[in-house]
C-alpha cells in the first residue's frame, strides 16, 4: 500500500473505534440509571431498540448514501451526528429525552457499520477485516471503563457520556479535515459508480436470507450479552454497581484481543473455519457460565463468549463479495446491517421481559438459543452458496 492508502486506513481503523466506544455504555452505567428514571430494569431494552430501527434504516440506505455521497462523507456524518447524540445523552435527566437522542445515534452507527464494512470486505484483506472490528473492540473496552471510572469518581452517568461525546466530536472533525484522502484513493470510485439494486432483487439471490438470519443471530447475542452482562453480575451475583461496570468490559477485551488473534490466524483459516471455531468458543463460554460457582468463573465465561464472538462477524461480512459478488456486496452488506440490527432491536427486549419477570439468571440459557440457531442458518447459507 502507499503512503495515502496506509493513512486512510489509519482512518478507517479510527473510525470504528469511535463506533464502538458508546456501543457497551448502556449497559455498563444501566444498573445506575434506571432508579434515577424511576423506570423498570427493563426498559434498557426499548432505548436498545430505538437505536436498532435507526441503525436498520441508515443500513437499508448506505447502498445509495455511498453511491451518491462517497464512503467518506457518509462516515463523517455518521459520526457527527453519533458525538450530537451522545451529547444529548450527558445533558439528558428524563428516560423520554433519552428516547429522543437514541434516534439520531442509531441513524448515525448504521451509516459508519453499512460504508466502512463494504471498503474493506472489497478493498483488503480478510487480516485487515479482523483488525478493522478489533478496533471496534479497542472503543468498546474504553467505553465501559470509562463510565466505570468516572462513577468510581463520584460522579453521574451523565459525565461519562460528555467524556465520550467530546472524543465523538474529535473524530467527526478530523474525518472532515481528511476527507481528500478519500477523494484520492482509486478504490473509493468503483464503489460509487455501482448502480443501486433492489430489495426484490437481493431477497431473491440465494443464501441472502440465510446470510440475513445468521446476521440477526449473530448480533442479536452479542447484543444481548453486553447490555445484560452488567446487570446480570449485580442482581444474580451480587456485584456492586461500579465493579460491575468493569467486569463486563471483560466481555469486550474478549472480542477484542480475539480479534486481534484472529487476524493472524486468516492466514491459515478460511473465513468459514474461522466462524464455526467462534461458535464453538461461544459455546464453551456459555456452559461455563452455567456452572454453579463464583463471579470469577462468570467472568472467565463471559470472556470466552467475547472470545467466540470475536471472528464471526468480520469473517461473514469479508466472505460476502466472495459469496455474492463484489457488484452486489454493497448492497447485500446493507441487507446484512440492517437484519443484524433488528436482531439488535428485539432480542435484548425481549430478555428484559424475561428478566422482568423470571430474573436475569437466565442471560446464559437466551444466548445458547440464539447460538443454536445462529449455527442452523450459517450451515443452511453454506448450502446455498456453496462454490
Amino acid at each position: 500500500m502507499n503512503r495515502k492508502a496506509i493513512y486512510l486506513l489509519i482512518i478507517i481503523y479510527l473510525a470504528f473505534i469511535s463506533l464502538g466506544l458508546p456501543d457497551p455504555m448502556l449497559g455498563s452505567a444501566w444498573p445506575t440509571m434506571y432508579p434515577e428514571m424511576r423506570v423498570p430494569v427493563s426498559y434498557a431494552g426499548i432505548l436498545s431498540m430505538i437505536i436498532s430501527v435507526g441503525t436498520v434504516v441508515s443500513s437499508l440506505l448506505s447502498h445509495r448514501l455511498t453511491k451518491k455521497l462517497g464512503t467518506g462523507k457518509v462516515t463523517a456524518i455518521s459520526v457527527l451526528m453519533t458525538a450530537v447524540a451522545l451529547y444529548g445523552f450527558s445533558v439528558s435527566n428524563n428516560f423520554l429525552l433519552l428516547i429522543i437522542w437514541a434516534i439520531p445515534y442509531g441513524l448515525g452507527a448504521g451509516g459508519v457499520d453499512a460504508a466502512l464494512n463494504n471498503y474493506v470486505a472489497t478493498h483488503y484483506a480478510s487480516r485487515h477485516m479482523s483488525w478493522l472490528h478489533c478496533m471496534w473492540g479497542v472503543g468498546t473496552i474504553i467505553g465501559p471503563y470509562v463510565m466505570g471510572y468516572v462513577l468510581a469518581l463520584g460522579k453521574t452517568w451523565n459525565d461519562g457520556y460528555k467524556v465520550v461525546a467530546v472524543t465523538q466530536f474529535g473524530l467527526a472533525f478530523l474525518l472532515v479535515a481528511t476527507l481528500f484522502l478519500w477523494k484520492e484513493n482509486q478504490g473509493q470510485k468503483s464503489v460509487e459508480k455501482t448502480a443501486p439494486i433492489s430489495l426484490k432483487h437481493i431477497l431473491k439471490l440465494p443464501g441472502v436470507k440465510e446470510v440475513m438470519a445468521t446476521f440477526f443471530c449473530y448480533c442479536a447475542l452479542e447484543q444481548t450479552a453486553m447490555l445484560w452482562a452488567s446487570s446480570y453480575m449485580v442482581l444474580h451475583k451480587g456485584v456492586v454497581a461500579e465493579v460491575a461496570a468493569r467486569y463486563a468490559g471483560m466481555f469486550f477485551i474478549g472480542i477484542t484481543a480475539g480479534r486481534a488473534v484472529s487476524g493472524f490466524m486468516t492466514l491459515k483459516l478460511k473465513d468459514t473455519e474461522m466462524i464455526r471455531l467462534g461458535q464453538c468458543v461461544i459455546l464453551s463460554g456459555i456452559v461455563v457460565m452455567l456452572l454453579p460457582f463464583g463471579r470469577t468463573i462468570t467472568l472467565i465465561g463471559l470472556i470466552m463468549v467475547g472470545l467466540g464472538c470475536a471472528p464471526i462477524y468480520p469473517s461473514i461480512i469479508h466472505s460476502t463479495p466472495f459469496r455474492f459478488g463484489a457488484e452486489q456486496s454493497q448492497a447485500i452488506i446493507g441487507v446484512q446491517m440492517a437484519s443484524a440490527y433488528v436482531g439488535t432491536s428485539l432480542m435484548p427486549p425481549l430478555f428484559g421481559m424475561i428478566a422482568e419477570r423470571l430474573g436475569v439468571v437466565w442471560l446464559p440459557i437466551y444466548l445458547l438459543v440464539i447460538l443454536v440457531m445462529m449455527a442452523l442458518m450459517h450451515e443452511r447459507l453454506l448450502i446455498k452458496t456453496r462454490r
